[in-house]
């Protein structure tokens, strides 16, 4: 992958990661106001959260391939 290549899915990747983020917050903020009591919430909390992680190891395995 060139710098180039590297630099719009860094990008792309940082677009996504910023997007979960919010959606985590939204459902955490969910999940708080029902007392903690939708296993929906926090079943899509648990996923969303998978979802961050995979994207920032992704995000590492980009800087460990060479400068972005």
């Amino acid at each position: 992958m060139n710098d180039d290549e590297k630099g719009k899915k860094f990008l792309e990747l940082i677009d996504d990661q910023n997007n979960l983020q919010w959606s985590i917050v939204a459902k955490l903020s969910s999940l708080i106001n029902s007392k903690w009591n939708s296993i929906e919430l926090q079943n899509e909390l648990t996923e969303l959260v998978e979802k961050h992680s995979k994207i920032t190891k992704e995000l590492n395995s980009l800087d460990d391939e060479g400068t972005l």
